[in-house]
């Protein structure tokens, strides 16, 4: 009887000897998946779904923290609704179209389709940077316009030529009202030129002529 228990255990000994080696190599390699892997798949590769996942909420992200800028900017100027004579005066210059808001409202709703509205922002910001005349005021205000316009990680930098940059840094050394004046007068004149011309062929232009042609007509 000794002798077969002894027997009896050195099997189970023996068989639980070849099995561990195959345990823990299995073990061992679902580790070694389960570290790999990602949360949402049993895969290794780059394009599983976690990447998916994490690439979507960092493009929200952005997108959240665009919107979010853009929160305090107003769609438009107050003003009151232009006369038949003020939208005619538009097609005359850039310069009258750009004299009353409603002019820069009905050219900023333009811009807006054409993904360049940052072009008037930036020339109104500058516009109100020059009305100031405390010094702490205008240093923020001046941070503010190279942060959200002349940086080039900002979303809605304008696009301005190297010398005007350079002037731009130099002057942020110590901001004044007309520290961006080259570049606004870059930008004014880009609009003018390129935006300007399109605009008076604009939709937006014709259907608002039209609609106060027709109300004059009826007046």
């Amino acid at each position: 009887p000794m002798g077969s228990e002894r027997t009896e255990m050195r099997k189970r000994q023996m068989s639980t000897t070849q099995e561990t080696p195959g345990a823990a190599q299995a073990q061992h390699s679902t580790g070694n998946r389960g570290s790999n892997a990602c949360c949402f798949c049993w895969c290794c590769c780059c394009s599983c779904s976690c990447l998916t996942v994490r690439n979507q909420d960092e493009e929200r992200a952005r997108r959240t923290s665009h919107e979010l800028q853009a929160e305090g900017i107003p769609n438009c100027e107050e003003s009151p609704a232009p006369t038949l004579e003020e939208v005619n005066a538009w097609a005359q210059s850039f310069d009258k179209l750009m004299l009353t808001p409603a002019g820069r409202n009905a050219f900023r709703e333009f811009l807006r389709t054409e993904f360049s509205e940052e072009n008037m922002l930036f020339w109104m910001a500058c516009e109100e940077l020059k009305q100031e005349s405390n010094k702490s005021v205008i240093e923020e205000k001046a941070r503010l316009i190279y942060e959200d316009y002349i940086s080039i990680l900002s979303p809605k930098e304008v696009s301005l030529d190297s010398r005007v940059r350079e002037v731009i840094n130099r002057n942020m050394l110590e901001p004044s009202q007309h520290t961006f004046d080259d570049a606004q007068l870059q930008i004014y004149t880009l609009m003018h030129r390129d935006s300007y011309p399109r605009f008076m062929n604009s939709a937006i232009y014709k259907d608002l002529l039209q609609s106060l042609s027709e109300k004059s007509t009826e007046a």
